[in-house]
């Protein structure tokens, strides 16, 4: 009895983790090809430098998770990349409680990229 109770909560844990945060917008990599010219978005990566400088997406700048992200702009999008959607998406909820309105979570990440 007790197994299943803790099982159902790791379930219900993830289930939790993957949902998509509120006021968040969730792209894939192909609408990320077409906005990668706009000057009017900040993109980020959030994996470790060992992983950007692995390989990373030129237009976007390397801030780990964990880094201060209250020094990005206010005023733009912010696009934000990891290895797979799930650090990305906590960086996104990090963003949110530090006010940015306008922020973009790339589904499935560098996994996904097909560039």
């Amino acid at each position: 009895m007790e197994a299943a109770i803790v099982i159902g909560l790791l379930i219900l844990f993830i289930i939790w983790r993957k949902l998509p945060t509120k006021g968040v917008i969730g792209i894939t990599t192909e609408q990320l090809k077409m906005m990668l010219t706009d000057k009017d978005k900040v993109f980020i990566d959030v994996r470790t430098p060992g992983e950007y400088s692995g390989r990373h997406i030129v237009q976007f700048k390397n801030f780990p998770l964990g880094s201060d992200l209250s020094k990005l702009p206010t005023g733009k999008e912010i696009v934000v990349i990891c290895q797979s959607g799930m650090r990305s998406n906590r960086a996104c909820k990090q963003l949110k409680r530090l006010g940015y309105g306008n922020v973009t979570n790339v589904r499935g990440g560098m996994n996904a990229w097909k560039g």
